[in-house]
């Protein structure tokens, strides 16, 4: 069952975190689509496929700030001595 007294449980950089993997999944996905019918010798070489190879490293970024911001607020947490809100 949840804890209704904490308004907000999320650790800090979740949702940088979050809204990198979406990118990345969607740059992903986008490029597969978009190199399959090249492999497959329907189409010639998309020049926009590096576009979305773009949206995949953004995403990247996105999620690793996220990551280095969470390790951030947990060593501020562990040098205050407070209980981490998880």
């Amino acid at each position: 069952m949840r804890d209704k007294t904490q308004t907000n449980s999320a650790a800090p950089g979740d949702r940088l975190i979050r809204a990198g993997a979406i990118l990345f999944f969607i740059g992903a996905v986008a490029t597969l689509v978009t190199v399959a019918p090249f492999l497959l010798g329907t189409t010639p070489f998309p020049t926009y496929m590096f576009g979305l190879s773009m949206l995949m490293a953004v995403g990247f970024v996105v999620a690793g700030a996220g990551v280095l911001q969470s390790i951030a607020a947990g060593r501020r947490q562990a040098r205050a001595g407070t209980p981490s809100g998880r």
